[in-house]
């Protein structure tokens, strides 16, 4: 991390940081019209960096100019069928929207984040936690903020020991997202377009928090998007609203 860290300052000095150096780009998962919204950001911003939450930074390696074209080819090429994220005929346009732009992945392996669980998040993170502001506690009220809102997320069905351990794993995600983009900003010279969750997003708690410790010099725009103008949980700079999607309830399972 300290050479990753040491490259984004010679950059930095050598030619003056660019306003709105970082675009977060949230959404929810399964809405087509939000991934048409990124994509459309997406050309508009002209990134020299892709970020993506679902991909593994050895999945985004392989993503090349002999396939990046071709939505079939790029989905085999990144077993995205068995990935659990919805359709890729969704994504695909986001990864053409720059076709110039370099792809990196942030996705927290199961590993990782069994032991951001079990361990710690410390132990887990990829890069320097103190760097990130990882190693000092959240506070009382936020934590036991999360950790609501991960029962809630939950259909009220986890057994309350095991939420700290799911804010960890939150905390984690987050982490890497801002790791991720200060490696693109190193190797690219930026900008960086971030393509998340709006959990993700959000400026107070999710990546942008993270990114404020390790390089607040940085500037962000951060996008949220919501469905039928519901009211969206999180600090933005701007919201957007698409219609909901018809999906079946996520709680069925549980009960």
């Amino acid at each position: 991390m300290k050479s990753v860290i040491a490259a984004f300052a010679v950059l930095t000095m050598a030619s003056s940081v660019s306003a709105q150096d970082v675009l977060i780009l949230g959404e929810v998962h399964d809405n087509p019209a939000h991934h048409i919204l990124q994509a459309d950001r997406v050309t508009a911003f002209a990134p020299a960096a892709l970020v993506f939450e679902m991909l593994t930074p050895e999945q985004a390696d392989l993503v090349t100019p002999d396939n990046r074209d071709d939505p079939d080819l790029l989905a085999t090429v990144l077993k995205w069928a068995k990935s659990g994220w919805p359709d890729f005929a969704m994504y695909h346009p986001i990864f053409t929207a720059a076709p110039e732009a370099r792809i990196f992945g942030a996705q927290v392996p199961r590993d990782a984040a069994r032991a951001a669980f079990e361990t710690g998040i410390e132990q887990a993170f990829s890069g320097d936690p103190a760097v990130y502001g990882l190693d000092a506690p959240l506070s009382e009220d936020e934590q036991k903020t999360r950790e609501a809102l991960q029962m809630s997320a939950h259909c009220n069905a986890l057994p309350e020991d095991i939420l700290p351990g799911m804010v960890q794993i939150q905390r984690l995600r987050d982490a890497e997202l801002a790791h991720a983009v200060l490696q693109a900003i190193a190797e690219t010279g930026g900008p960086v377009a971030v393509i998340t969750g709006n959990g993700h997003a959000r400026r107070d708690w999710g990546l942008p928090v993270y990114l404020a410790h390790a390089a607040p010099e940085l500037d962000l725009h951060v996008v949220g998007q919501t469905e039928d103008d519901a009211p969206l949980q999180g600090v933005f700079d701007e919201v957007v609203s698409a219609p909901a999607v018809d999906r079946p309830d996520p709680c069925a399972a549980f009960k």
